[in-house]
């Protein structure tokens, strides 16, 4: 997938089918919306192409109004949505920023002057609350209207819906926030991730015996917080299990190193002989967050801290002896009745 920041970009093709949103998450109604985009991108001979924003329109106006509640949790960083977009087979993404002109722009400016002229759309699908241009004036209506005057097709897709509930990035970030990890992988289709590289820390974890990996979460409210029972890929064959703490690490000095920035730091509970103590470093890796375990606890010293991640460490070997049990169970329960069937 090609990656553009701009609509002009000279290696953009001519032509595309177009889905417009910020795509917080890829979760299964954005794969469904996605996989409609690629059928009908092929039927028309040209790329598929996703448009979204950075930062999300409502952290722009949030600091606008110096509200900071008022801006979303982040599910993803940018650098996980492009790589979900990327999976489900989008052949370009353009990224827009999103700053005062874009936020002022007409509803039939940006139709004119960025996918018409800029884009060449063929066929542009949205949402079924898609709303554009300034003050939020421009809808379905409106975008099928010129589609008709200007030569381009227009779809909406209604809400995607598993088990009776409506999939939305909404709905993942409450899953988040209450920590209901299945829940979430049901709305996403795949467990949990957050991917970067690894960058130094105060090394206090190494100090405490835990040495941790910490990647920087980008932005300042992720949907998700607390401590976590993780699979780490990206340093050997096979997934590592571990422990992660996401958030600010209330029992450290906020003047730390990380300048009190979110972090997700993750401890492996068993470190590969292979992987020196600072081969890491700089290596991308993708962690899973799978379970739960509790939020972020302020502990009164090193020694409580110490003794709290040494619980952490023990229950998240609980959790993957008793999942390794269901799996493991499953398995011979499959085994069984494949037999039953060959015996018929």
């Amino acid at each position: 997938m090609e990656i553009f920041r701009s609509y002009h970009h000279p290696r953009l093709a001519a032509h595309c089918a177009l889905t417009i949103g910020n795509f917080d998450g890829v979760h299964r109604g954005h794969q469904a919306m996605l996989a409609l985009l690629k059928n009908e991108a092929q039927h028309r001979s040209v790329p598929s192409c996703v448009m979204s924003f950075e930062p999300h329109p409502r952290d722009y106006f949030a600091a606008v109004a110096r509200k900071p509640e008022l801006a979303p949790a982040r599910i993803a960083t940018l650098r996980d949505k492009l790589t979900e977009l990327a999976r489900c087979g989008i052949d370009q993404c353009v990224v827009l920023p999103f700053n005062a002109r874009l936020a002022a722009q007409p509803a039939d400016a940006f139709i004119d002057d960025v996918l018409v002229k800029g884009l060449g759309v063929r066929y542009v699908l949205v949402g079924d609350d898609f709303r554009f241009g300034a003050k939020r004036t421009g809808d379905y209506a409106m975008l099928d209207a010129a589609g008709e005057r200007l030569g381009f097709d227009v779809a909406r897709m209604n809400s995607y819906e598993v088990s009776s509930t409506r999939v939305s990035s909404s709905a993942v970030r409450e899953a988040l926030a209450q920590g209901q990890m299945s829940r979430v992988t049901s709305l996403l289709g795949r467990p949990y991730s957050i991917s970067g590289h690894v960058v130094h820390g105060r090394k206090l974890g190494r100090d405490l015996g835990f040495r941790t990996l910490n990647l920087r979460f980008s932005h300042w409210k992720p949907a998700a917080s607390g401590i976590f029972a993780v699979q780490v890929f990206g340093l050997g064959p096979d997934p590592l299990p571990g422990v992660a703490n996401l958030g600010i690490r209330p029992s450290l000095d906020p003047d730390d190193v990380n300048g009190g920035r979110v972090l997700l730091e993750t401890h492996c509970l068993a470190w590969p002989d292979s992987l020196g103590p600072e081969e890491a470093y700089g290596k991308i890796i993708r962690v899973e967050l799978l379970h739960k375990l509790h939020d972020e606890l302020k502990y009164d010293g090193l020694d409580a801290l110490q003794a709290g991640i040494t619980r952490d460490c023990e229950d998240a070997r609980a959790f993957f002896a008793q999942a390794s049990k269901s799996f493991s169970a499953s398995m011979h329960t499959e085994t069984s009745r494949q037999t039953t069937r060959d015996r018929i």
